[in-house]
């Protein structure tokens, strides 16, 4: 997935790190010069970072706002946060804005149904925004080390193991299943004749360099 993200801070740097890490496609987008030329200087090679204004049409569109499948607005400007998310909005993307606690009724009450998801990183932290971004297919539990991560996967239509049994499901190196859920009901631990159907939830822990590979056996193509 391809991912646009307005606000080079700490919560939309990590953010676009943690999708990065899972084999996603990031750009970081910002207009403030000393937080680009420490980031330029730091030589990261898996996010693209570009300098440009968030709340700008024309700058959202060279960031690549036009392809991407969501825009995270994750700056501490509540204002350029909002615009971003109307001008991606406009161009089929979905949208998760960060809004502060402090400003929670009142962001809620105007701007809750104009956006698909607003978050409030105080609480969530970057794992929160990035759930919000990838939708409700995949959901980030902890990270557990480095390169290691408990995520929850629910098996959809288009998942390649719709049907087939836990018996049957084949992960890769680098992942391990650890509960499974049938739609409606808690997680347990999985048992071998448990068939996947659409709704069902399995929770694993693999390295990031599988986590894509994982979501996509399990979830398919959403």
């Amino acid at each position: 997935m391809r991912f646009v993200i307005v606000g080079a801070g700490r919560v939309g740097l990590r953010t676009a790190r943690v999708l990065a890490e899972e084999g996603h496609e990031a750009t970081v987008i910002d207009n403030d010069p000393a937080q680009l030329e420490r980031l330029w200087s730091e030589r990261l090679e898996i996010v693209e970072v570009i300098e440009g204004d968030g709340s700008r049409e024309e700058d959202l569109l060279e960031a690549g706002v036009a392809e991407a499948d969501a825009l995270g607005a994750l700056t501490g400007d509540l204002t350029t946060n909002f615009v971003a998310c109307m001008v991606a909005k406009a161009q089929g993307c979905r949208t998760v804005m960060r809004a502060d606690d402090d400003y929670y009724q009142e962001i809620y009450r105007k701007y809750a149904t104009e956006v698909d998801e607003v978050v409030y990183p105080e609480r969530l932290g970057a794992i929160g925004a990035k759930n919000a971004l990838v939708g409700g297919s995949t959901r980030a539990i902890a990270d557990i080390a480095q390169h290691l991560q408990l995520v929850e996967f629910t098996v959809t239509e288009s998942s390649p193991m719709r049907g087939y049994t836990l018996s049957e499901l084949e992960l890769p190196s680098g992942a391990e299943l650890l509960a499974f859920g049938k739609e409606g009901e808690a997680v347990d631990l999985p048992r071998a004749d448990d068939s996947l159907e659409r709704g069902d939830r399995l929770v694993a822990l693999a390295d990031f360099d599988v986590l894509a590979d994982v979501r996509q056996l399990v979830v398919g193509t959403v």
